[in-house]
């Protein structure tokens, strides 16, 4: 037992007699220790302290001063300084005492303090030096926090140019520092290396420092509003992102932002946040590979439930960074496939037992059919494996049973989606779907047959919809985008077989019922499409046939399988041929019709303005730090109050030129639909005026002056000829009273 020597006071000096030898002997600290081993003596065997009271009476006697001098002495060690104020009460004339603590000055940041701390860890390293940085590190990071939480930290304000510099060298040289004191290699590694070093001595001096540096930079990274500084970042903490396999909740922590990231950012991020969670999976593996792909796929499912013809490639971007994502490790992502799939097919089950429109409204929505397209676009990628393999069939059945389920005209656009999920599986896994008979089932409704009541209509695309109105079915624009669209899908649904050996007679019903189809239907420009698509069905066949003739093979031989191989690597088939036409005047006719909205689909797909031409030979450790990190972007401060008055006014004007801008897209627009609609000289006025009243500008204020001017005096008009009609009909009443 180590002898303690705290400080007394006066009075407990001035003891009694009979008391000095026992205080002699022992300290106010021992006493008190020693009182609550005896009060223990007494609960674990109570003989025993009975005994001591019938003969050691001096040892069970204690004076309270001693104790209470103990806990005095405690209080004052771990209290800070006070200053003592005497005030007097006016009734009772005490004076008491009043103790106020002393708030601690912090230390403020200069610039020439962190140039001191950070030459001294490039040169000697020194201990002190980074442990310095770290606070202040920590310091820039909860720049703008609660005033409770700003009170825990050890320096006080800094200056913006202070605040670059930390954060810069920081997130630029603290992975390099840290494996440097761990004995680490200098970059990369993998999970085993984190736990060798975790049983180390230098890991249990060290390993503050990267729980603190890792924790800071995930504070500063929920915190920060700006993308590129997010994005910059986030590179930097995906060189350290190794040392997270020693911090579990933090490893959670970094994975939930990280997907909150791609989920919401804009710009680069969603790119860089991928880029940070396939590096986790990667080097981390089971650790976090369940947390990043459940993440991802809800936070997909959140991001696709609208679609827009500017939102469209941007879902598809989102969709193959989750096929990238689960491309990690197959066996896992198998099992996740499995279970999300499984869910689609509740709800189809669903849909055909229950039979109501809520039930078919869960089936026919944007989120159910993008789901149908990422699961589709990972067995497109990962299919030949032999982990995914067992998710094809199921699958391939929901799709179809969806293209089923609702078996209306209006329904055309979701069913060509289904088709091309069709095709996709097929193409990717090599095995036959049935996909000829949704198509020419649409062919034969009463809607594609009858002529055209509703006039011209609004040119569809029926890439962005999944339910076409009632009126619009009756409009000559819904027919010849469903015609066109069957002919382009099962002209890509044959080619994919057209060297095969069965081709003649896989061929065979799709070509009569076209025949069928080009003797009903009574628009020319139908049934020129038709007769094109059956001319080259039949120069397939005979394409196929002539190769037949030669071989000696029955058709169950596995030589079949080679059939037409070389041909195929190189594409001289009819139906292949004509499928290239097809495409290059189907994407003529989708840029013709929404020439603006592409250019907007465009730009989604490219994050951020300014793109490098090569990314991947990219690396951030060769950044030199252009972008400078700004407390603005942080909460808490007040950047808007202090901007000079040149740069509202810049902001006015940048204002205003944007919606100039914006009013110039929107005419485009218009005119763009417009013009879709001067085929059919049958166009009522309504729909040309209220055209017209969109593309109006607002008046402008000396105009509306004017008006109201013009209106007033038109009422002192009229008021003036009314006075004088009045004194007209009394003049008139006057004369005939005196005639």
């Amino acid at each position: 037992m180590e002898e303690q020597h705290p400080v007394t006071n006066s009075k407990s000096r001035k003891s009694k007699d009979g008391n000095k030898s026992q205080k002699s002997s022992k300290s106010p600290g021992q006493a008190k220790e020693h009182k609550d081993q005896l009060e223990r003596l007494s609960e674990k065997d109570p003989e025993f302290y009975d005994f001591l009271k019938e003969h050691d009476q001096e040892l069970l006697q204690f004076n309270d001063e001693d104790i209470d001098e103990d806990s005095d002495t405690n209080l004052k060690e771990d209290e800070t300084p006070v200053d003592e104020e005497i005030q007097v009460d006016e009734e009772t004339g005490r004076h008491d005492v009043v103790q106020k603590k002393k708030k601690p000055s912090k230390q403020v940041i200069t610039s020439e303090m962190v140039d001191s701390w950070c030459n001294s860890i490039r040169e000697d390293g020194k201990l002190s030096a980074i442990h310095s940085l770290m606070k202040a590190f920590r310091t820039a990071c909860h720049y703008g926090d609660d005033k409770e939480d700003e009170s825990m930290l050890d320096f006080g304000v800094m200056s913006s140019s202070v605040f670059n510099k930390v954060m810069l060298f920081v997130l630029k040289e603290m992975d390099g520092i840290i494996r440097k004191l761990l004995e680490l290699p200098a970059f990369g590694g993998k999970k085993e290396t984190i736990l060798d070093a975790m049983n180390t001595k230098r890991w249990k001096n060290y390993n503050h420092l990267v729980k603190s540096y890792l924790g800071n930079a995930l504070h500063v990274l929920r915190q920060m509003t700006d993308t590129e500084m997010i994005s910059f970042t986030l590179r930097r903490l995906q060189y350290s992102s190794i040392f997270l396999a020693a911090f579990p909740v933090l490893l959670r922590k970094y994975i939930k932002t990280a997907v909150d990231l791609w989920g919401l950012g804009g710009g680069s991020l969603p790119l860089v946040s991928l880029l940070f969670l396939r590096d986790l999976c990667v080097r981390l593996g089971s650790d976090c590979l369940d947390e990043c792909f459940k993440g991802m796929y809800k936070a997909y499912v959140l991001n696709c439930q609208f679609i827009t013809a500017s939102k469209l490639q941007h879902v598809q971007f989102r969709a193959n960074c989750v096929i990238e994502l689960y491309g990690v490790d197959l066996p896992t992502a198998y099992q996740h496939a499995f279970v999300f799939i499984r869910q689609l097919a509740m709800i189809l089950r669903e849909a055909l037992n229950a039979k109501t429109k809520e039930a078919f409204r869960k089936v026919y929505e944007w989120k159910f059919m993008n789901c149908l397209e990422l699961w589709t676009g990972a067995i497109s990628s990962y299919g030949s494996e032999a982990d995914f393999r067992p998710v094809v069939y199921p699958l391939a059945q929901i799709i179809y049973g969806v293209a089923r389920l609702v078996p209306t005209a209006r329904y055309f656009p979701l069913r060509l989606r289904c088709v091309r999920m069709l095709d996709r599986i097929a193409a990717s896994t090599g095995t036959f779907t049935p996909v000829s008979m949704l198509l020419l089932d649409m062919l034969e409704m009463k809607e594609l047959n009858r002529p055209a009541t509703g006039g011209v209509g609004k040119a569809l695309d029926l890439r962005t919809i999944l339910k076409v109105s009632k009126p619009t079915l009756k409009t000559r624009a819904f027919q010849e985008a469903c015609v066109l669209s069957v002919v382009d899908e099962l002209a890509e649904h044959l080619a994919q077989w057209s060297y095969s050996i069965a081709f003649p007679e896989l061929s065979f019903i799709p070509a009569v019922r076209l025949r069928s189809f080009c003797k009903s239907t009574k628009v020319e420009r139908f049934r020129k499409a038709m007769r094109e698509l059956i001319r080259q069905i039949e120069a397939n066949c005979q394409f196929t046939n002539e190769r037949r003739m030669s071989i000696s093979f029955l058709p169950n031989d596995p030589a079949a399988a080679s059939f037409l191989e070389d041909e195929k690597n190189s594409g001289v088939s009819p139906l292949s041929k004509y499928v290239l036409t097809l495409r290059q005047v189907a994407q003529q006719r989708n840029d013709s019709l929404f020439e603006s909205s592409v250019l907007v689909g465009e730009h989604s797909s490219v994050f951020g303005s300014k793109v490098r031409e090569s990314d991947e030979e990219y690396d951030p450790k060769d950044e030199e730090g252009t972008t400078v990190f700004s407390s603005s972007w942080l909460p808490g401060t007040d950047s808007k109050a202090k901007q000079p008055k040149d740069t509202k006014k810049k902001k006015r004007k940048r204002k205003t030129e944007h919606q100039d801008q914006v009013a110039m897209d929107e005419d485009i627009v218009q005119d763009l639909v417009l013009s879709s609609d001067e085929e059919d000289g049958s166009l009522s006025n309504t729909f040309l005026a209220e055209e017209d009243e969109e593309v109006k500008p607002a008046p402008s204020k000396l105009e509306s002056k004017k008006h109201k001017h013009s209106t007033n005096t038109s009422k002192k008009n009229v008021k003036s000829q009314a006075k004088r009609s009045k004194k007209r009909k009394k003049a008139n009443g006057d004369k005939s009273l005196k005639a």
